[in-house]
């Protein structure tokens, strides 16, 4: 027989009692737990389908209530779940955008430095 899976509370990195638990090996504990999880899981379609309806249903609540006719809601909640994806793209183009600029202004100041190293020998 097999012994059960050791199990990790998230007390762990909280407690006073405890000290501090790496970030790498909370990740690595996390994602164990979800592995093990998801190897229990026979109907996976099954286990997110709550998680979709909750999402469909948001965009749903955004259609204006005047709109009736349940094709027209359904288009409607479709352009809004759209939009909710584009938002998201677009705030990713200007994150990885605002990183590399970030990155060529450090990258210019350790060239300047090191220039300056250079210039002082």
């Amino acid at each position: 027989m097999t012994e059960p899976a050791q199990r990790y509370s998230c007390s762990e990195s909280s407690g006073s009692s405890h000290p501090p638990v790496d970030p790498a090996v909370r990740r690595l504990r996390a994602q164990i737990a979800a592995n093990e999880s998801w190897a229990r899981t026979g109907n996976r379609a099954a286990r997110t389908d709550p998680a979709r309806q909750g999402l469909l249903e948001r965009f749903e609540r955004e259609v204006p209530e005047h709109i009736t006719d349940p094709a027209e809601r359904a288009r409607c909640a479709e352009n809004a779940r759209k939009a909710f994806y584009q938002r998201l793209a677009l705030k990713s183009v200007r994150a990885r955008r605002k990183a590399r600029e970030a990155l060529a202004e450090a990258e210019a100041a350790e060239a300047e430095l090191a220039q300056a190293d250079d210039g002082a020998e």
